[in-house]
């Protein structure tokens, strides 16, 4: 059940005039503190079938880090799952837990993620679930498929979280030589010294992919498509690293030469300093960008399309000494692009992805979408700061091949955009626009509207504007460690009211399933 061959195509309905909803899969109610994959994402896919949406759009599905504040896009692993995401009563019903062991919850708050709470209380109930699973062998052979199957990155995973753990969550660079550079011997006596919790995280990869597979089977069969995110970078301290050493630009002593970012832009005066170690596309080339399409290849069996997040790297990218303390002091260098883009699609003959190319766009990047055919991203709340005529963000301007968004993860609200953050100026270009004056109340159905009408051919909507939250709503500040990807639905809030409105505009404006 773990592997299948996947035609890497777009799917007809990529063809059509279509429609979804971005909602990270922790943004789902729950009573467990953060959203899972269990009966809510259920009960969302039936939401969205309702409303005859084509895509259900989340965020990287990948284990997050406190340290890195809970970002999806920073993870010890490009190939790993979120145990935090494994739903309590997904496995009460395989049998791993008891209803007595889920059956006293504390009191997490309902609408966001209290991380500090709810971690431990998650992972104690994975750790009873694993023993339920030592004790009584249940779905083993499923399980040593699975293992089997997923070797070539799992075994890597497990080691690292464990030796991590071991050395008191101290950065790989910093563990004992042996066990840092992968010599053989202490990895062997490691894995003999550790087996029983190199196990207990392989079962937990194991129950994530098969909850994962179980969701993404109920979403296709009700015509809903997931469609994933894939961040370009890792982050230093993961398993992939430790692993490809040589697969990054590091120094003699296994320390970033240089890091990722993007220069000073609409989300920061001083740049976004992300911190992650720059590819040896070089390196990468020779292997036919081997590790590259593995991952790709991975991500596959679990959605049904992707999105590359900041594409713009595999055109050029900003690459700044490691010593920096922001991202001012960065130069632009030439990514593999070309050759890359070539060898993905020998590899994977017609398969396309979705380009987020935000931010400082140059010729040369769209440029290369445009001679691949790779659909790119327009979002309503950047479109009213500059000229109505010319404006490429404007509907008026959209191709059929555009992916049109009210808004992303990483602004504000529709809402909160308008109340926050716009200038006079800026609202008399969007009354102008809309032929009319609105008030906050509205602004969000407006953009929902116009992202509707347009040609684009797909729009995907974040449900904080689908229900006109305002700027309490945020998902992420771009640049701030502390305090993102809380945001929570309240289950009032999937209401069938609402699944019947956007039933209306979808039926509306021909993106109907």
């Amino acid at each position: 059940m773990w592997y299948h061959v996947f035609s890497l195509r777009w799917s007809p309905s990529m063809e059509k005039r279509r429609s979804g909803i971005l909602l990270h899969m922790t943004s789902l109610p729950s009573p467990f503190g953060i959203g899972d994959l269990g009966p809510w994402a259920h009960r969302f896919a039936d939401f969205l079938s309702q409303s005859r949406q084509t895509y259900w759009q989340v965020l990287p599905f990948n284990p997050t880090d406190s340290a890195m504040g809970n970002s999806p896009y920073s993870s010890p692993s490009a190939f790993a799952g979120n145990k935090l995401l494994i739903s309590p009563e997904g496995l009460v019903e395989s049998g791993f837990l008891t209803p007595e062991e889920v059956g006293i919850v504390p009191s997490f708050p309902e609408g966001r993620c209290d991380f500090a709470s709810l971690i431990p209380y998650k992972t104690h109930l994975l750790h009873l679930a694993y023993e339920c699973f030592r004790n009584t062998h249940r779905q083993e052979k499923d399980y040593e498929t699975f293992c089997r199957k997923n070797r070539p990155w799992l075994d890597d995973f497990a080691l690292f979280m464990v030796i991590k753990k071991r050395f008191g969550g101290v950065i790989w660079s910093e563990w004992d030589p042996d066990l840092r550079d992968r010599r053989g011997p202490a990895l062997k006596k490691f894995e003999a010294d550790y087996r029983d919790e190199l196990e207990r995280e392989k079962f937990f990869q194991y129950l994530f992919f098969r909850q994962w597979l179980a969701l993404k089977l109920y979403c296709n069969q009700k015509g809903i498509q997931l469609l994933g995110d894939l961040p370009i970078y890792v982050n230093y301290d993961s398993a992939d690293v430790w692993k490809h050493p040589e697969l990054f630009k590091l120094t003699e002593e296994r320390k970033p030469l240089v890091v990722a970012g993007v220069p000073p832009d609409y989300f920061s005066k001083t740049g976004q300093l992300w911190g992650n170690p720059i590819y040896r596309w070089e390196a990468l080339r020779k292997t036919r960008y081997a590790w590259w399409f593995n991952r790709i290849s991975h991500n596959l069996q679990f959605v049904d399309a992707l999105r590359i997040d900041h594409f713009r790297g595999l055109v050029s990218y900003w690459e700044i000494p490691a010593h920096e303390t922001t991202a001012v002091n960065g130069h632009w260098v030439k990514g593999p692009a070309d050759h890359f883009f070539r060898a993905l699609l020998k590899r994977f003959p017609g398969f396309s992805l979705i380009a987020e190319d935000l931010g400082l766009i140059t010729p040369d990047v769209k440029e290369t979408m445009d001679r691949f055919g790779f659909p790119g991203m327009k979002v309503l709340v950047f479109a009213f700061g500059g000229d109505l005529g010319t404006h490429p963000y404007l509907p008026h301007n959209y191709i059929s091949n555009d992916i049109v968004y009210t808004g992303t993860h990483d602004n504000n609200t529709a809402r909160g955009w308008f109340e926050e953050e716009t200038s006079p100026d800026d609202r008399q270009r969007l009354f102008r626009y809309l032929g009319r004056e609105i008030g906050s109340d509205q602004v969000s159905l407006e953009l929902i509207r116009l992202a509707m009408m347009s040609v684009a051919k797909l729009v995907m909507i974040p449900m904080q504007d689908l229900l006109g939250l305002g700027q309490e709503g945020r998902m992420n500040h771009p640049s701030v460690v502390h305090g993102n990807w809380e945001w929570r639905l309240l289950p009032s809030q999937v209401m069938d009211g609402v699944a019947e409105f956007l039933k209306d505009l979808t039926e509306t404006y021909g993106r109907a399933t």
